[in-house]
């Protein structure tokens, strides 16, 4: 209890200032979406905020190895909650992803991606020298394997994109022989032609499609690309205003709260917001790779290496379908995109990458 309260005066400001204003800007935006749809998407996002913002800081205060000894217990909890959604899970424009509590739905395959970074955490801290070993190699993507498929009967190909992403990019900083990489490259290419062939619903090779050419669907999944591209472009430098963007404002732009909430920032907000929205993202992602290299327990490194890819992936997809890059594929922006799952999922990720860094000495200012 003394050791925790001692650990306060090295509070990193920069890890919670980014996230405290990557959290108002998103609050911001739903309430500028409000203005020309329902009020109770900025109450709730509100309410989610000041959860996060406790979240954070409850997290914080706790030692990250105490949390990752929960591991193991989170994450068979985990499986069998991706499994009764499947069955008992609200039924919405055809999928099955969210437990219905009433006020707020529950969305496992977001806290699914907090919970893999915990064990596979724990898994290649406690193997640090063994990982060569292909029989580690093949459990760890077990691990992984098992909640992705879960995610992927939901349907949700974007959670599983984001998991295999997690899990990839902290194989990639242990020390696995880097001809592993070539093998699951061409195990990719394989897998990615039987998924394309057998597994993927045909909205979802629809979304491909229509990335490659969206003129082939231009009133549909190509509109969605064409009007965030159209919003993108119209904000200018400085943006319409809060509450003014017409394609925001009279709903051309689809899930401008959600999946297109960073088309919607720029058309409101301009060039200068999008760019200040993008240095809050690079001082955040930087700041976890700092904790990464300066944290001595492996632990704590895999950890913060975790969260580091979990935010970067998301960021990096979601910003790249809103400017027509990368396909629609329905993942939420960290912090911004109106969710309570999402947004208390990375709440408590930043508050362990917190308690991570107040706890290394090498990272107290």
């Amino acid at each position: 209890m003394q050791q925790n309260l001692r650990n306060v005066k090295y509070f990193d400001l920069i890890l919670a200032i980014s996230f405290g204003l990557l959290l108002t800007i998103g609050v911001v935006l739903m309430y500028s979406t409000s203005l020309g749809g329902s009020k109770t998407i900025f109450s709730k996002q509100l309410l989610y905020a000041f959860l996060g913002v406790f979240l954070f800081v409850f997290f914080s205060y706790f030692d990250y190895k105490s949390i990752s000894k929960a591991a193991t217990g989170l994450y068979l909890f985990l499986v069998l909650s991706l499994a009764l959604v499947l069955k008992f899970g609200a039924l919405t424009l055809g999928a099955r992803r969210w437990f219905s509590l009433g006020l707020f739905n529950l969305q496992p395959s977001e806290f699914a991606k907090l919970i893999l970074i915990l064990l596979l955490a724990r898994f290649f801290a406690s193997r640090r020298g063994q990982i060569k070993n292909w029989q580690n190699l093949i459990l760890s993507i077990m691990y992984a394997i098992i909640p992705v498929f879960l995610v992927s009967r939901q349907p949700d190909l974007g959670s599983a994109i984001v998991l295999l992403g997690i899990w990839f990019g902290m194989l990639l900083v242990s020390n696995v022989q880097k001809k592993v990489f070539i093998y699951l490259f061409l195990a990719f290419i394989v897998i990615g032609g039987l998924t394309w062939r057998f597994a993927l619903k045909d909205y979802q090779k629809h979304r491909v499609e229509t990335f490659i050419n969206p003129e082939l669907d231009p009133r549909g999944r190509g509109y969605n690309v064409q009007q965030a591209i159209i919003s993108v472009g119209s904000g200018g430098l400085t943006g319409t205003g809060l509450g003014k963007g017409l394609q925001s404002q009279l709903k051309f732009l689809p899930e401008r709260q959600t999946d297109f909430v960073f088309a919607s920032a720029a058309e409101e907000l301009g060039l200068v917001g999008t760019m200040l929205i993008l240095a809050l993202y690079t001082v955040l992602l930087l700041r976890l790779l700092d904790i990464y290299k300066k944290t001595p327990d492996d632990t704590g490194r895999f950890m913060a290496a975790g969260i580091f890819f979990m935010i970067f992936v998301q960021a990096f997809i979601n910003i790249g379908m809103n400017i027509g890059v990368l396909p629609v594929t329905g993942i939420p922006l960290p912090l911004i995109s109106y969710g309570g799952s999402s947004l208390l999922t990375t709440a408590i990720s930043l508050g362990i990458a917190e308690s991570i860094s107040m706890r290394s000495k090498g990272l107290r200012l």
